[in-house]
C-alpha cells in the first residue's frame, strides 16, 4: 500500500539547507561502478534520513545518472524517502489480521494524539506516521512498529501511551 505523501513548506526550506558536500566520499566511493545507483541512494538516505532534491541534481552531474532513472528507482520503491521524516517513525500494519482487529482505531487514536494525519511528520520532527501493509506480526494484532521495537495485541489508548511514553523520554 503506498501512502499518499504531501509536500509541505518548511519541508521545501529544510531540504534548501542542506549540506551537499556530506555526500562527496559516497559519491566519490561509487563513481563509475556499474550497479552504482541504489548504493548511492541508500547511502543518501542513510546521511540525511531521506534523499533531498537537490541530492539528486548533484549525484547526477558527478556519476552521470539520469535523474529520470533516479527518481524512478526512489519512487518504486517504498524504502526510499524524498521528504524529511521525523526521528521516530510509527509504522502502523493494515494488512488483513490487523485490519480485521481494528488497526483503523490505532492509526486514528495516534493522528488525534499527534496531530497528524497519516504519512505526515510533527511540528517537532519528533514522529512520523505511516500505514504500511504487513509487518509481518499478524499474530500480535493489530501491531505497530517504532523504529526496531514492536508492539502488539494494541488498542488506541495503548499505542498512544507508547508514543507519549517516547516523547517524555526524548525530552528529558
Amino acid at each position: 500500500m503506498r501512502v499518499k505523501r504531501i509536500l509541505q513548506e518548511k519541508e521545501t526550506a529544510l531540504q534548501d539547507s542542506v549540506d551537499l558536500s556530506l555526500i562527496d566520499p559516497l559519491i566519490e566511493k561509487y563513481k563509475g561502478k556499474k550497479g552504482n545507483l541504489i548504493p548511492i541512494l541508500q547511502g543518501t538516505q542513510s546521511i540525511y534520513g531521506y534523499i533531498p532534491s537537490k541530492a539528486f541534481i548533484k549525484i547526477s552531474e558527478i556519476t552521470g545518472l539520469k535523474l529520470s532513472d533516479m527518481y524512478g528507482v526512489a519512487t518504486f520503491y517504498t524504502q526510499f524517502r524524498l521528504h524529511p521524516v521525523g526521528k521516530h517513525i510509527i509504522k502502523v500494519c493494515h494488512g488483513t489480521a490487523c485490519h480485521v482487529q481494528n488497526a483503523t482505531a490505532v492509526s486514528e487514536a495516534i493522528e488525534d494524539a499527534l496531530g497528524v494525519k497519516d504519512g505526515e511528520t510533527t511540528e517537532d520532527r519528533l514522529f512520523t506516521l505511516e500505514s504500511v501493509a504487513c509487518l509481518g506480526c499478524c499474530s500480535l494484532a493489530p501491531v505497530m512498529m517504532i523504529g526496531d521495537d514492536t508492539f502488539g495485541k494494541l488498542t488506541g489508548s495503548q499505542a498512544v501511551k507508547i508514543v507519549k511514553e517516547i516523547k517524555i523520554k526524548e525530552s528529558n
